[in-house]
């Protein structure tokens, strides 16, 4: 992947394209799990752990979302997701390999968790992530 990849912090600006980017990449999914996918419902999940939250950037150009959170012994990856048009580039692959990198060097763990609908689960098993919980609709995934 020839390209360079970097983030921003989100604003209030930015909530009209991560609605729009949420209802792409999400919607499905919740809606293959009997989820909620109304407007108000989207938006409590965007403005979940907002100050977390990071505009992917590839060339300068928003490409996605990153929200994590880093504690001292442990990484979180809120949400992940990559939009539509840039999906399957390796673009989350890159993203999540720099991540793990960056948590090993620093001895922790990374977390996530993945709808039982979305295939980017097969992506995580790649990487190495193993399921340690899981509930109606999610597995629970550590690296």
């Amino acid at each position: 992947m020839n390209t360079t990849i970097t983030y921003r912090k989100a604003s209030e600006n930015d909530i009209d394209y991560l609605l729009d980017l949420r209802i792409k990449t999400m919607n499905p999914h919740y809606t293959d799990s009997n989820l909620p996918t109304d407007k108000e419902t989207t938006l409590q999940r965007i403005q979940y752990q907002f100050d977390k939250a990071h505009i992917i950037l590839l060339n300068n150009e928003p490409a996605g979302l990153l929200k994590i959170n880093k504690a001292d012994d442990k990484t979180e990856v809120l949400q992940l997701q990559i939009d539509p048009n840039q999906q399957g580039k390796g673009l989350g692959k890159t993203i999540l390999t720099d991540i793990l990198k960056e948590a090993s060097e620093e001895g922790k763990t990374v977390a996530l968790s993945v709808l039982k609908t979305n295939k980017a689960q097969h992506l995580y098993t790649s990487l190495g992530f193993k399921t340690v919980d899981e509930d109606e609709h999610s597995f629970f995934m550590e690296f």
